[in-house]
């Protein structure tokens, strides 16, 4: 989505463009490096997701950007991600190029291998001329067909380079360029132990020169490779297009109480739209009239509808199902839940792991390295005694079997598709930093408020002492109806469900961090902590101390009121516990993570909610700067920390941590600074995230040493002369889409709450 934007100062511009063309890995370190030679200029080339960050003072120059890469030999477009036409162009166009080539690849390569595999077997059955025939049932394939590969080898060659595409473009060539001179000058002769023929075996004698079924099977196994791969790359990056599709496109604003249907570019910050049953919600909003069972399914992976109404908040892009609702537009357009969620999601799929690094420059030196090695073995087969048609034969196994193209594809495609699933299960994972650290993570430090708890405050008990009940929350709210402070707001949110008369208060003064003062009735009374009343000299009585000290005990905040000096009553409150907080710890220690309850509160009420969640090591009374200290105490014994938090309190502790999971209903700078943004709205989704980063782990790993594998034990085998260019070129085709495969497997992981 995002194209320029500011990142560590002013002069720092952050540019992404649809880069199209590259066929390989080498591809991209090609357009990376191109790139990097601008002044001003650092880059970093996906060969995944066909796109490039360009960071820097020299990115704002977009059209000397394009140009650079164009004069690398490549395609190149400045991404926007509200009207993605050009890259969509660029893929569909690529897609139906190598299906129409793969068509007739195959439909001609078929009687092609039927006419070498017949008069092989045969001889009696040629005809005059029937080399010929199969020169010109071969040409159209190894010209047309694939030009892709001839295009780019002559692209990089010019450029000074090679690629996968020059391995497989010089297989083709040097194949059908073997088979027309044997067959035009007799070189090579009868030799009865050279040539392929239908991947198995050497030909028989006499058909030895026809070596058009090892170019034209190339062709068509590369061809099916490359498309298979190209389509599946594509699905791994639908996740994106689906999140963008979820966005409405028409919405019914209310202008002076007329209702009008317009697009949703129109809607504005501040006007009211209509969302009738079935309708996609248009922004994010508050709900000022209606009811209805929103599903936000699609956005936060939650399996039921929740109901909603007046009051509210709603998110853009979730469905009415069953009511007609009145929306207050707060966020609209780039500035929605749904916007943002895409945006972060592309921008995580666009950059490069750290391992993927590593690959690219592996892939720079194996190119080439496998050229020297080809040309190395049909020598020293030619110097043993091998005939030349199997000389050359086993060189050209050893170029197409070597082709990194898996090698290059393992990385990328498991990232793609792992952030992708994770925004559709209620998960923003910022980049692949996140997945690398989560594979390592032993302790998970969890915020206590806001986090484990609801965050809201409730009056869950109120005692008199002398003094009714309902007097007592009707004084404590006279003086609180002064105050900002959550514990206020719930004593009156109290005092309101009861219908309570609230008698005015005057004189509001506020005990910082204490409580609360003012004159009620022309007499003095305060609402506070036992800690006010003592220091205002009001005595407490043994009762009431052991009374509030069980009450602590329970993870409940005590409120104590007194009037004229004399303690009338108490009010207890607690900020309850979420409901899936015990499965979420428990998931937790499930992946064999220790958990900390990291909180500002009492060691009392802090290891009451740890004992009822089972959390085992609590650090308790820690201010809000202390918080990254914990952190920071915890990584130097040993242990790699993932901390999940939702306030300004948490941010620093937040950034410190190996990994930072913050709450979508958290604060903008703890979202800033966490590397997991959880969506969904219940704690499931900490483990969920934490799952899903050790899958797409696995995935990598399972992805590179198949790749890695793969080469290492097919290049012997091929130099030896045990496989076949044919064989050779449907291997390296498989193995790519196997990888592609087994990222995509990715998509079926399923939440767990």
């Amino acid at each position: 989505m995002t194209a320029t934007g500011t990142e560590a100062s002013t002069d720092t511009q952050t540019v992404e463009l649809d880069v199209a063309g590259m066929t390989c890995a080498a591809c991209a370190n090609r357009v990376e490096r191109a790139l990097g030679k601008l002044d001003g200029v650092r880059a970093s080339v996906n060969y995944a997701t066909q796109r490039a960050i360009v960071t820097g003072p020299g990115a704002a120059d977009v059209d000397r950007l394009v140009q650079q890469v164009e004069s690398a030999g490549y395609g190149a477009h400045r991404h926007d991600g509200a009207d993605d036409t050009w890259s969509r162009r660029a893929t569909e166009t690529r897609i139906t190029s190598l299906r129409r080539r793969l068509v007739l690849a195959a439909l001609l390569t078929v009687p092609l291998m039927d006419i070498t595999i017949v008069l092989a077997l045969v001889p009696g059955w040629r005809f005059p001329g029937w080399e010929a025939v199969s020169v010109l049932l071969a040409l159209p394939i190894v010209t047309w067909a694939a030009w892709p590969f001839h295009r780019a080898t002559w692209r990089n060659l010019r450029h000074g380079a090679v690629s996968m595409d020059t391995l497989v473009s010089l297989g083709i060539t040097v194949s059908f360029g073997w088979a027309v001179l044997t067959m035009s000058t007799g070189l090579g002769g009868d030799t009865g132990a050279g040539g392929y023929w239908i991947g198995f075996g050497s030909t028989p004698a006499g058909a030895d020169s026809i070596y058009l079924d090892v170019a034209a099977g190339m062709t068509t196994f590369q061809l099916a490779g490359r498309y298979f791969e190209t389509r599946s790359r594509r699905s791994a990056g639908d996740v994106l297009g689906a999140l963008n599709a979820l966005a409405a496109t028409s919405v019914r604003i209310v202008r002076d109480g007329v209702e009008s249907l317009e697009p949703a570019g129109e809607l504005r910050t501040g006007d009211v739209f209509v969302v009738l049953p079935g309708e996609t919600i248009a922004a994010d909003g508050q709900v000022r009239h209606g009811r209805a069972a929103v599903d936000a399914s699609m956005l936060t992976g939650e399996p039921l509808p929740a109901e909603v109404g007046p009051g509210a908040q709603v998110t853009g892009g979730t469905i009415s199902t069953d009511g007609r609702l009145e929306v207050l537009a707060e966020s609209v357009g780039a500035h929605t839940q749904l916007a943002q969620m895409a945006a972060l999601t592309e921008q995580a799929q666009a950059r490069k792991a750290r391992v993927q690094a590593l690959v690219d420059r592996i892939i720079t030196y194996f190119v080439p390295g496998v050229i020297a090695l080809a040309v190395l073995v049909t020598l020293l087969h030619l110097v043993t005694g091998a005939p030349a048609t199997l000389a050359l034969g086993i060189g050209i196994s050893v170029l197409i079997i070597a082709c990194p193209c898996a090698l290059g594809l393992a990385t990328p495609t498991a990232l793609m598709v792992g952030i992708g699933r994770g925004a559709s299960l209620g998960m923003i994972i910022k980049g692949h930093d996140a997945l690398e650290a989560s594979g390592a993570i032993t302790t998970a430090v969890l915020d206590k408020t806001g986090t484990l708890t609801t965050g809201a405050m409730t009056v869950v008990t109120v005692v008199g002492h002398g003094t009714p009940r309902s007097r007592v929350l009707a004084l404590a709210a006279a003086v609180e109806r002064g105050s900002e402070h959550p514990i206020a707001r719930a004593i009156e949110r109290a005092a309101s469900r009861h219908d309570l008369t609230i008698p005015e208060a005057t004189g509001f003064t506020s005990r910082h961090g204490l409580g609360a003062q003012a004159q009620v009735d022309g007499a003095d009374v305060l609402v506070g902590s036992p800690e006010l009343m003592a220091e205002d000299g009001v005595v407490i009585s043994a009762a009431l101390q052991a009374e509030t000290d069980r009450a602590r005990a329970e993870g409940r905040t005590v409120v104590l009121l007194a009037r004229a000096g004399q303690i009338l009553g108490a009010l207890h409150l607690a900020d309850r516990l979420r409901p899936d907080a015990r499965r979420a710890v428990a998931a937790l220690h499930a992946h064999g993570l220790r958990t900390v309850l990291l909180t500002g509160d009492s060691p009392q009420a802090a290891r009451w909610v740890a004992d009822e969640l089972g959390i085992t090591t609590v650090r308790a009374g820690v201010l809000p700067a202390q918080k990254a200290d914990v952190v920071a105490e915890l990584q130097r014994e040993g242990q790699t920390v993932a901390m999940v938090g939702d306030g300004i309190n948490d941010s620093v502790a937040l950034a410190t941590a190996d990994l930072g999971l913050a709450m979508v209903s958290g604060t903008d700078i703890a979202l800033k600074a966490a590397d997991i943004i959880l969506v969904r709205d219940t704690l499931m989704v900490i483990p969920d995230a934490i799952s899903l980063a050790r899958r797409t782990l696995r995935t990598i790993r399972m992805n590179l040493v198949w790749a890695f594998g793969y080469n290492v034990a097919a290049l012997p085998l091929a130099a030896v002369g045990l496989l076949n260019p044919l064989i050779s070129a449907a291997a390296m085709s498989l193995s790519s889409v196997f990888v592609v495969y087994n990222s995509l497997r990715l998509q079926n992981v399923r939440a767990s709450g």
